[in-house]
C-alpha cells in the first residue's frame, strides 16, 4: 500500500473510528456489559500465541478478529488457536489474515491490536497503530532506542490510545507485595538495589542461509538493516522456542532488554521513578556482562548482578532487605511482612492482579492502565541506556528529564537508529 494513502487514512480513521459503543469515548463510565473488543494480533509466532491464550484464559470480554506474521506457518498456527478461542467465547467469526499489519490498521472491524513482533518492529507498528485510531498492547521491551520509546509517548498521547506494555510482573503478588513494601517504608530508606538478570546485547555473526519459502524475510527484517536469514533469528514453526534474535543487534537488546524490561522495572517501580530514571551510568572493564552501576540524583544505587535465587531483584534498606523473583520472596529480617495483607488505604502503588482484563477496563474507561506507554518508556530506555553504557565502556551523564545524555555527543548518537527504506517511526 502506498505510504501516502496508508497516512490520508490513517488520519480519516482517526477522526473517526469508535472502539465500542460510542459512550465509552465520550469518557461516560455506561459501559454495556455484553460488549466485546475486537483485537488484532501483530505477530503470531510463540509470544503471539501466549497471549492469545492469556487474553482467552483470563478474559472474555475480547474477540480475535484479524491476525498478521510474514511466517505464513505460524500465521496459520494462530489462526487454528484463535478460532478455538472465539468459539470458546461464544464467537466464530472469520478471522482475516495478513503478513501486512498496515491491512490490519485500515479495518473498521479492529477496535485494538496486540503486537507481540520481534522488538525491532515495535516502534514503527505501534506508532502507525495509535494513528489509526486503534489501542495497544505492546509486548515488552517497548523501544529498541530512546528515541523510539518517546515518539510511542507523543503518538498515543497525540492521538489519545490506551497503551498496556507487557511488563506484566507488575499484576503479580510478588511483585507487587515486595515493591508496596518498599513504596511503603517497611525496610527503611532504600540504598541500594540489585537487580538480576543476563548480559548485553552483542553483535549477530550468524552465517547467511537461505530463508524458507513460508517467511517474507525481507519483512521480516523491516526497519532494521538488511542481513540473511538464520533460523536461530526466525525458528520454524516447528521448533517451538523463544527465539534467539533477542540477543542480537539491530533486532534485540541481549537478555538486558529481555529481563531487564522485567527486572530493571521492579526496582523503577518500587523506588517509585516510573517518571525519571537513573542520571549516572557506571559500566565495569574489559567486556564485563554484568557490574553496571547506575545511580538516581537521589543516592539510591541500582547494580546489574548476578543473584542467587536467579532473574529477580533485590532491595536493602535501612531497616532490612528484600528478594523478590517470580517464585521467592523473602523478607529480612522480618520474615512476616512476605505474606502481609497490605490494607487498600495503605496501598500506594496502582494496584492490579490480571494485567490483560486491566487494558481492557482501561480502553472502556479511556484510562491509563498499570504499564501505560510512559511507564513501558521509562524501563525500556533504562535497558537502552545500560547497552550503551556497556558498549562504550565509560561513565555517563544522563539527564533523565531532558532525556540526554550530557557532554557526550558520541553517546548522544546512540540515542536513535537508522530505518530502512520506507520506514519512518517519527511519521506520527
Amino acid at each position: 500500500m502506498e505510504r501516502r494513502k496508508f497516512i490520508k487514512q490513517s488520519a480519516a480513521s482517526a477522526a473517526a473510528f469508535t472502539i465500542i459503543p460510542g459512550a465509552v469515548l465520550g469518557r461516560n463510565s455506561a459501559t454495556p456489559a455484553n460488549s466485546k473488543i475486537n483485537v488484532a494480533f501483530i505477530g503470531t509466532g510463540k509470544q503471539g500465541c501466549i497471549l492469545q491464550n492469556f487474553f482467552k484464559t483470563r478474559t472474555s470480554e475480547t474477540i480475535t478478529v484479524a491476525a498478521c506474521d510474514v511466517d505464513s506457518q505460524k500465521l496459520n498456527k494462530f489462526i487454528g488457536i484463535a478460532n478455538e478461542a472465539n468459539k470458546e467465547h461464544g464467537n466464530s467469526v472469520k478471522i482475516f489474515a495478513t503478513k501486512h499489519y498496515r491491512e490490519i490498521l485500515e479495518r473498521s472491524d479492529v477496535d485494538a491490536v496486540v503486537i507481540a513482533t520481534p522488538d525491532h518492529w515495535h516502534a514503527q507498528v505501534a506508532i502507525d497503530a495509535c494513528k489509526a485510531g486503534k489501542d495497544v498492547y505492546c509486548e515488552k521491551p517497548m523501544a529498541s532506542t530512546v528515541a523510539e520509546g518517546r515518539a510511542m509517548v507523543n503518538a498515543t498521547r497525540k492521538y489519545d490510545r490506551v497503551f498496556q506494555t507487557g511488563n506484566m510482573q507488575r499484576s503479580s503478588f510478588n511483585f507487587r507485595q515486595a515493591c508496596e513494601l518498599v513504596a511503603g517504608g517497611y525496610i527503611g530508606e532504600i540504598k541500594e538495589v540489585n537487580a538480576g538478570l543476563g548480559g548485553p546485547v552483542v553483535a549477530c555473526d550468524l552465517p547467511s542461509m537461505e530463508a524458507p519459502a513460508n517467511l517474507d524475510w525481507n519483512l521480516w527484517v523491516g526497519p532494521s538493516p538488511y542481513r540473511a536469514f538464520h533460523p536461530e533469528l526466525s525458528p520454524p514453526v516447528e521448533r517451538d522456542i523463544y527465539p534467539n534474535w533477542r540477543n542480537y543487534r539491530n533486532f534485540g537488546g541481549g537478555m538486558i532488554t529481555d529481563w531487564g524490561a522485567h527486572m530493571f522495572d521492579i526496582g523503577q517501580w518500587g523506588l517509585q521513578m516510573d517518571n525519571s530514571g537513573p542520571s549516572v551510568y557506571i559500566p565495569p572493564k574489559d567486556r564485563a556482562t554484568h557490574g553496571l552501576k547506575m545511580i538516581y540524583e537521589n543516592g539510591v544505587v541500582l547494580n546489574h548482578v548476578k543473584l542467587p535465587f536467579g532473574n529477580g531483584v533485590e532491595f536493602i534498606g535501612t531497616e532490612g532487605k528484600i528478594e523478590v523473583s517470580r517464585g521467592h520472596l523473602k523478607t529480612m529480617p522480618n520474615e512476616k511482612l512476605a505474606k502481609m495483607e497490605i490494607k487498600p488505604e495503605d496501598r500506594k502503588l496502582y494496584f492490579c492482579e490480571n494485567h490483560y482484563q486491566n487494558w481492557l477496563d482501561a480502553i472502556k474507561d479511556r484510562s491509563k492502565p498499570i504499564s501505560d506507554v510512559e511507564v513501558g518508556h521509562r524501563t525500556s530506555s533504562l535497558c537502552n541506556l545500560a547497552n550503551i553504557a556497556y558498549e562504550l565502556e565509560r561513565s555517563l551523564q544522563w539527564d533523565p528529564e531532558k532525556e540526554e545524555f550530557i557532554g557526550d555527543a558520541s553517546a548522544s548518537m546512540m540515542l536513535s537508529r537508522p530505518y530502512r527504506g520506507e520506514w519512518d517511526f517519527m511519521d506520527y
